[in-house]
């Protein structure tokens, strides 16, 4: 069964907001390292992702009510 793309942005929003918190945390403890910049880009990349998979949802759900 195939997910909905709204169902995919949340999760990847989701991801995006453990990412950064998890880069919060690692700024506390050890200053900004290799891994904080990592986690920092994962959590941007989820974002964009999430945000763009939200998008297309709300686009085609206006598409097929315009058919209709």
């Amino acid at each position: 069964m195939r997910r909905s793309p709204l169902f995919s942005g949340i999760i990847y929003i989701i991801l995006g907001v453990l990412f950064t918190y998890l880069a919060i945390q690692n700024v506390q403890e050890s200053g900004w390292g290799f891994f904080t910049y990592m986690l920092v880009f994962l959590a941007t990349i989820d974002f964009g992702s999430g945000l763009r998979m939200v998008m297309i949802h709300f686009k085609i759900k206006k598409q097929l009510n315009q058919k209709k």
